[in-house]
């Protein structure tokens, strides 16, 4: 059972997306709050599985609670609390900042319930999930605008080719039984590059490697996939 915590300051919000995820037999709602300092004490309290968490709230906002949140588990395990982060906004600097904080979901107010629930197992499941238009920002901004948390070109050196291919794939959306087709390895090895890809790169999630290859010029906006390699590792 994939165990979730509601936060957003609209009582009506709340309520809807609550009925929603209730109504999936492999999802409960354990909590709800209206600001981000319920959310961090639910968090801390009942170690959900994943939160859903409003950006925009009165006093700590949705990118300081996420902050707090990933900081009572900054080794990132497994069993960690993931955060989706809702917003009405496609693309500002709150979602990068959310990013930046540890969130591994984005995903608008306006999507289709069916968008909700596969953004809430596919978070819990340890993989992202980034809203296209969302995604194509993200893109453009860390394309454009480095940021200093991110890897350095000399660390981004220290990834192996393998890892690096691995690293172009994830950064095009494909999944790990895809990336394991298309290179024509195990789906344990591609987890096992993807683990070292991370370690070496100080970064926590999927979502982050994704903004590191744009950011780094490894993966260019607009650019394809490579063919499959058709060859073992």
């Amino acid at each position: 059972m994939i165990r979730v915590v509601l936060v957003d300051d609209q009582p009506l919000v709340r309520a809807g997306l609550a009925m929603l995820l209730d109504a999936e037999p492999d999802i409960e709602v354990v909590a709800e709050a209206d600001e981000g300092e319920g959310a961090v004490a639910r968090a801390a309290e009942l170690h959900p599985d994943v939160v859903l968490m409003d950006v925009r709230m009165p006093g700590v906002d949705g990118v300081e609670a996420t902050r707090r949140i990933i900081a009572a588990d900054p080794a990132g395990g497994d069993h960690a609390t993931k955060i989706i982060i809702l917003t009405t906004y496609h693309v500002d600097e709150a979602v990068y900042a959310a990013l930046r904080a540890g969130a591994t979901g984005f995903l608008l107010k306006d999507a289709v319930p069916r968008e909700l629930v596969d953004a809430v197992r596919t978070v819990a499941s340890g993989e992202a999930w980034l809203d296209p238009t969302v995604a194509k920002g993200l893109i453009r901004e860390f394309a454009a605008r480095p940021r200093h948390q991110l890897p350095t070109s000399a660390e981004m050196g220290e990834l192996t080719a393998r890892e690096r291919e691995v690293l172009v794939l994830v950064a095009h959306g494909l999944s790990n039984p895809e990336i394991a087709a298309h290179l024509v390895v195990g789906e344990a090895t591609v987890k096992t590059h993807l683990g070292r890809i991370l370690m070496k790169l100080g970064l926590r999630d999927r979502a982050q490697a994704i903004a590191a290859a744009y950011q780094s010029g490894l993966v260019l906006p607009g650019s394809g996939p490579p063919p499959p390699a058709g060859r073992p590792s």
